[in-house]
């Protein structure tokens, strides 16, 4: 099984995240921030990964560190299952709607970590969530993982779901790109690696 294991102890968050790429969706989460939990969740269930995390973080003084944080591991965690990338698909792409909401996610698992996001978040918050912390959440796990990612709203005005929309298309493309191909022999790269 492809597995990925990751701590990370700092002044602002302390994080334990353990993912199995070849897994059910099972899912233990424990951010201490019940919306990213949350979208996790969706991230676990729909792209079929394994997913423990607990952390402890600074959330008296706001959910930043712990959500930043949290997406390093999670970037780092995926780069370690994947090794050195053999035999999977590559690229991912998916359309996930959300009631009026709609967004598509393609990436590249190619070694370089990149994100472009287009999403109109118009409220600053959803709940106790401040928005801009998706594009922080995202950022941090493209470029720890070494994926080129992309995220475009297509249609939605509700926050929630868009952002439960982004995290939903995320997980299929991520689970399409990961997935094994059993007529791909080595790193799908001409350039014989994807690091």
């Amino acid at each position: 099984m492809r597995t990925g294991r990751v701590s990370r102890k700092t002044t602002e968050t302390d994080i334990t995240l353990a993912l199995i790429l070849d897994g059910s969706g099972r899912h233990s989460l424990a951010s201490g921030v019940p919306f990213l939990d949350h979208m996790l969740a969706q991230l676990a269930r729909h792209g079929l990964i394994d997913l423990e995390l607990t952390c402890t973080g600074d959330v008296e003084v706001d959910y930043h560190h712990t959500v930043e944080d949290v997406g390093i591991c999670l970037g780092q965690a995926l780069r370690q299952a994947l090794g050195e990338g053999e035999g999977i698909r590559r690229f991912g792409q998916a359309l996930a709607p959300m009631d009026e909401a709609l967004v598509l996610a393609a990436l590249d698992v190619s070694g370089r970590g990149h994100v472009e996001l287009d999403l109109c978040l118009q409220a600053a918050k959803i709940g106790d969530f401040d928005t801009e912390l998706v594009a922080e959440f995202m950022r941090a796990f493209a470029t720890n993982a070494g994926v080129t990612l992309h995220l475009r709203q297509l249609a939605g005005t509700n926050g929630h779901h868009i952002v439960e929309s982004a995290f939903k298309s995320l997980a299929l493309a991520l689970r399409d790109a990961v997935a094994t191909d059993p007529r791909r022999t080595g790193v799908p790269s001409t350039k014989g690696s994807l690091l």
